[in-house]
């Protein structure tokens, strides 16, 4: 059975927006929520060359890196044709509630997913 960590309320992130959770190994992760209020979490690493997808610009249920303007899919974490490579997409669930709901994580995914990612502005290790 998963433990599942409350990170906010599905109004606290922006409509067509992001919000990142840091984890204490790796990559933060960004929560995402559509137009039609439906939230995905993805490793806020783009598979291109790492950008920071929760600064990137959602339309519909994809993001667009903001440096280099991959489409990524925020279900899968899968780059569109023709760009190629995937990031990794973490289980969310909302439970009904005030402010649209409270979105909440698994937590065994947030602390042994990607956690091998480094965090965007990390130095590599000499």
């Amino acid at each position: 059975m998963s433990e599942w960590v409350s990170i906010c309320f599905v109004a606290d992130i922006p409509v067509l927006g992001s919000r990142r959770v840091a984890r204490a190994q790796g990559a933060a992760v960004a929560v995402f929520r559509s137009a039609d209020d439906q939230v995905f979490a993805l490793l806020d690493r783009c598979p291109h060359k790492g950008g920071p997808l929760s600064q990137g610009i959602v339309f519909g249920h994809s993001v667009a890196c903001p440096l280099h303007n991959w489409t990524i899919g925020l279900a899968d974490g899968c780059a569109r044709a023709p760009d190629e490579g995937c990031t990794t997409p973490f289980a969310v669930r909302v439970e009904p509630g005030e402010n649209g709901g409270q979105v909440l994580l698994d937590a065994q995914e947030l602390r042994s997913l990607a956690i091998d990612a480094p965090a965007i502005g990390a130095k590599a290790a000499a």
